[in-house]
């Protein structure tokens, strides 16, 4: 049989249209300006504080990283803050995932009456900007012992964290086969047997993936950490984080990038450590 070694080439060249190849670059481009920004906190937080001139970085100058590290850890006393945002990000958000993933469950297994009605009261949640609620919040918890205490910032936090746990988990819901819950109703299980025993261990990877929107959520959160908290055993990283450009600091943009960076670790690390769940499940929801 003859062969054509230029076809393959033929059909790569026959491939590159103008509109892939404008798609192609509109991505590129995108992707380039989208890490524009991450760019230039890398470069900045490796110079040296003592060498930064007040005039942003493009290309790395002298290396500076672990020193701007050191002095943001000291200087914002960012270990007890961490502590706090650990506390809060773990706590809420898997509380977050249990009450949704039951109402999930509830609103879409279970036979409830007005499904869609469920789902907009609580899915309406994520609706309004948060800035709506600093006031009544801020009154409410001076008036009832909630201001400057951990439990006060819990409850935010899981409050805030449901409505998009909930979206993800009802999508996730929707894919599984409806045939698995009948066949174990018919055999006698009772929904509490049937949420725990099917429902839970089907929807794993969507509960870990919304875990990990919801932790960083949590993690990235300065709004609520600097409306509700003062005290430094209370408050979370990026409320102290804040304070290391404040009115009252002196150091310099390099430290304050820097201790950006480091506080950024745990939740790059928690991503790349859920990954594998992280695509599953979106891969199942679309």
């Amino acid at each position: 049989m003859p062969t054509f070694p230029d076809a393959p080439r033929r059909a790569r060249r026959a491939r590159l249209t103008p509109g892939r190849i404008l798609r192609n670059v509109t991505l590129t481009v995108i992707s380039l300006v989208w890490a524009l920004p991450t760019w230039l906190l890398l470069v900045n937080a490796f110079v040296p504080a003592a060498d930064y001139g007040g005039t942003p970085h493009w290309w790395p100058q002298g290396f500076g990283l672990f020193d701007n590290m050191a002095q943001a850890w000291t200087k914002a006393e960012l270990g007890p803050s961490m502590g706090n945002s650990l506390l809060y990000a773990v706590t809420s958000a898997a509380v977050a995932i249990v009450v949704a993933t039951t109402a999930a469950f509830a609103t879409v297994v279970m036979p409830v009456r007005r499904k869609t009605l469920w789902f907009w009261l609580i899915y309406s949640g994520t609706l309004l900007p948060l800035q709506v609620f600093l006031r009544p919040l801020f009154l409410a918890y001076a008036g009832t012992g909630l201001y400057d205490a951990q439990f006060g910032l819990f409850l935010v936090y899981v409050a805030i964290a449901i409505p998009f746990a909930y979206f993800i988990m009802r999508n996730f819901a929707l894919t599984l086969a409806p045939e698995i819950i009948e066949a174990a109703r018919m055999d006698g299980a009772s929904w509490w047997r049937v949420f725990w025993q099917i429902h839970v261990p089907l929807s794993r990877s969507a509960m870990v993936a919304a875990f990990v929107f919801q932790f960083v959520a949590v993690w990235n959160d300065l709004l609520f950490g600097i409306t509700l908290s003062t005290s430094r055993n209370i408050r979370p990283v990026m409320a102290a984080l804040a304070e290391l450009q404040g009115n009252y600091s002196n150091v310099g943009p390099p430290v304050v990038l820097g201790g950006a960076l480091l506080v950024s670790l745990p939740t790059v690390v928690l991503f790349f450590s859920a990954q594998r769940f992280f695509v599953s499940s979106l891969k199942l929801n679309g």
